[in-house]
């Protein structure tokens, strides 16, 4: 066998030098990833388990042009693999990357031979132009190997990690014998925590020639570092191959081609589907062989992925992603799903969309009063479903309280929600198509603004089935395409409320407008969707709104992370007012975002009946109670101390401070508040007027509940959610928040050269007074 085994050697610092190979102890214990090999993993989500690893560093990845090593991705990679070796995997490395450093070497060495040779032989030390001769490709290999394994060694030193370089030919492979010391070799290093860097031996192996690179299961032939890297998987029982190259992953056509999309999972079978461009601009590769190759392992029981690893925004942490199971690159899988996958449904929705949006407002209307007569008919099943949810959320104990009350779902909501879609259906009528403004450029040249629908919406919601149908018949009164993925603990529901939707939109031929993602996609992936996905509205916890907010890559988020309520209790309330507002914003339904979470009392309140009054009904409510800073300071004994005076509960309890003034109020809920919707109690309308006008918050009300924020009950039908967003929609997000613009000018062969100083014609801008059709 044609190998060459070279130990690293870890710092002195870090462990004493001896004569026996430098063993971690974590070699011995037990792997924390147990899988049995022999099939390929089936899904992304999966990969996490994967145990043994090979990464293939194409030549585009290793080398910064065609001479030269790009050290800075060696680096993130070498910091990558390190980090999951650390973690109790085992990593092997196959690298190009020799013949481009032979290559640097050599040339800067003939350079400065033919320089010295030149300055001897001139007198006055001038230089000719020096020209550098062609290098032979095993000649660069055989200068670079020994500075590449440097390279490494001394990278993954800094990890206090141990490599091994090992070089191979096709005969150490073919050979049975070559091939069993092989096996041997690197299943020691692997047990003795060294990471092997394994290359094909290119000082020794002939060029390439075409040939039948993969004839089968047991035999494929060596002539890249594709096919090495395949055939050493199998030969390993790697669990995951992943294989970096300069473009994204697989696409069905070359990339940078009209029309080409990334694949995100490839199946056996589909090769047939695929153009294949040119290969790397370094390397012998191109990728039909690494698509070859990856088939090959994947029959062997080896999952790929094939991903970027040149991308200055995402090398740094490419593979520990594709470890994670985040959607990067193309994955290669055995097992097709039954249906269609996010990306294809994402498509059927987009193209079923725009015929929903080409119908008449009266077809729309029919299809959510559809819906809205089908939630009532199928009541016992909505209601049986959810039963099934609610006891598995209840026996799992994985669900907050909060949680659970919004999961659940009755008769009275089922009523309300199809009362709420009824009324939909009645006050969207022209809602789409609807001149906003009309103006007469010039003669004959006339401009108008219309509404039209976004395009795709993706909702993602946590535990509140009722938020489906809510936003389905928001999305078919727009127009708008959706998509929607809900949380595991309502799948029951969620699934015949979906059927349901579906069923509604079949009676005008538009069933796929609407979809409920049901695979294993991620929340994170989903958010990366950029070129399917106009916007996102999430739906639940802050942190889920946060999460997306922060993974969302080019596509707008409407919501808001946070609902902290304030209810502030002026001195000049009414105690009947107050105490009445107090409890139906918080004992309402405390889970909700627009509960309130903080109550601000006045100074002069303090110790007087009022007060008192409402510490009694909070407690007669069971709702625990936090003080405040100062509120504390007023109290001998008070209540446990706030943490954090921007806490959102959702549940019963709330925090309590004490203000000096209605300014005071004001500074306080724009120093801790989420600007979604704040609350004044007094008399005095002239301080509620001051509060109105001064609190930047999404809803602002006087003498009423928080609770009122609620598209139902501002008389929208409906809402996707609550907007804290400072453009486009705010406040409770109905109908109008999911419409959009576009400028429609008709003329009659107008040229902008028309209107110049030597054109014929003056602009007007005449408004033309647009009907009003009485939208709601």
């Amino acid at each position: 066998m044609l190998a060459r085994l070279a130990l690293c050697s870890r710092s002195p610092s870090r462990i004493q030098r001896s004569n026996i190979f430098p063993v971690s102890i974590r070699a011995f214990v037990p792997s924390k990833f147990p899988r049995p090999h022999g099939k390929s993993l089936a899904h992304r989500s999966e990969l996490k388990q994967a145990k043994r690893i090979v990464v293939k560093l194409g030549s585009a990845v290793v080398t910064r042009d065609e001479c030269g090593l790009a050290l800075g991705r060696l680096a993130s990679i070498v910091e990558q693999v390190a980090m999951l070796q650390n973690q109790g995997r085992e990593m092997m490395i196959v690298t190009s990357g020799a013949v481009a450093f032979g290559k640097q070497r050599l040339r800067h060495e003939i350079l400065l031979s033919q320089s010295v040779r030149q300055a001897l032989h001139s007198g006055q030390n001038q230089l000719k132009e020096m020209s550098v001769p062609v290098l032979e490709a095993r000649a660069c290999a055989a200068a670079g190997q020994s500075g590449l394994m440097a390279l490494y060694e001394t990278m993954f030193t800094q990890y206090s990690t141990c490599t091994a370089q090992i070089l191979v030919t096709n005969l150490d492979f073919h050979d049975e014998q070559k091939r069993r010391n092989l096996n041997s070799t690197l299943h020691e290093l692997l047990r003795m925590n060294i990471v092997p860097i394994i290359n094909t031996n290119d000082a020794v192996v002939p060029p390439p020639v075409p040939n039948s690179d993969l004839q089968g299961v047991n035999v494929i032939s060596i002539k890249d570092n594709d096919s090495l890297a395949a055939r050493l998987a199998v030969e390993m029982k790697a669990d995951l191959l992943i294989a970096l190259s300069d473009v994204e992953g697989l696409y069905d056509r070359p990339p940078g081609t009209d029309d080409a999309k990334l694949i995100d999972i490839f199946y056996p079978g589909d090769q047939q589907s695929i153009t294949y461009g040119t290969k790397s601009r370094v390397g012998i590769g191109g990728m039909e062989a690494k698509v070859k190759a990856a088939l090959w392992a994947l029959q062997g029981g080896t999952s790929v992925v094939i991903a970027n690893g040149t991308h200055p925004k995402v090398t740094g942490h490419v593979i520990t992603d594709i470890v994670e199971g985040k959607k990067v690159g193309t994955f290669f899988s055995e097992v097709k799903p039954a249906g269609p996958t996010v990306e294809q449904q994402t498509e059927m929705a987009r193209h079923a969309g725009r015929a929903l949006a080409s119908l008449d407002p009266e077809q729309r209307g029919e299809i959510i009063c559809s819906l809205a007569d089908l939630l009532t008919e199928k009541k016992d099943e909505i209601l049986s479903a959810n039963k099934r949810d609610m006891e598995l959320a209840t026996t799992s104990g994985r669900l907050s309280q909060p949680l659970i009350d919004r999961l659940s779902l009755s008769s009275a909501k089922l009523n309300s929600l199809a009362i709420g879609l009824r009324q939909l259906a009645v006050s969207s009528r022209d809602s789409v198509g609807r001149v906003l403004r009309r103006t007469k450029v010039a003669n004959n040249l006339e401009l108008e603004q219309i509404t039209v629908p976004i395009g795709v919406l993706l909702v993602i919601f946590e535990s509140r089935p009722d938020c489906l149908p809510q936003v389905s018949a928001l999305a078919i009164a727009s127009g708008n395409a959706l998509l929607l993925k809900g949380g595991k603990e309502a799948s029951n529901t969620n699934r015949i409320l979906h059927q349901l939707t579906q069923e509604a939109l079949s009676s005008h031929g538009v069933t796929d407008a609407i979809q409920l993602v049901s695979t294993r996609e991620e929340v994170e992936d989903l958010c990366r969707l950029d070129k399917l996905i106009d916007l996102i509205i999430p739906r639940g916890s802050s942190q889920l709104v946060r999460d997306i907010q922060r993974a969302a890559k080019g596509i707008p988020v409407l919501g808001h992370s946070e609902g902290i309520c304030h209810i502030y209790v002026d001195n000049e309330a009414s105690i009947d007012k107050a105490i009445d507002i107090v409890r139906d914003s918080k004992c309402d339904y405390p889970a909700a975002c627009n509960a309130m979470e903080t109550l601000l009392i006045h100074r002069d309140l303090l110790r007087t009946p009022i007060f008192d009054q409402i510490i009694d009904m909070l407690r007669t409510e069971h709702v625990k109670i936090h003080a405040g800073p100062r509120f504390a300071s007023y109290l001998t004994f008070s209540p446990s101390e706030v943490k954090s005076l921007r806490t959102e509960y959702g549940d019963l309890e709330c925090c309590i401070e004490v203000v000096d003034s209605m300014q005071d109020a004001v500074d306080h809920i724009h120093k801790y508040g989420s600007s979604h919707t704040d609350v004044i109690v007094t008399e005095n309308e002239e301080t509620a007027e001051q509060f109105l006008q001064q609190v930047d918050s999404a809803c602002v009300f006087w003498n009423s509940s928080s609770r009122f924020a609620d598209g139902y009950r501002f008389g929208l039908g409906a809402e996707v959610g609550i907007s804290t967003a400072r453009i486009h929609a705010r406040g409770p997000v109905g109908l109008e928040g999911l419409l959009t613009t576009k400028w429609v000018l008709r003329g009659a062969g107008h040229t902008v050269a028309d209107f110049s100083e030597q054109g014929s014609m003056k602009y007007l801008h005449e408004n033309i007074p647009v009907p009003q059709k009485g939208f709601s």
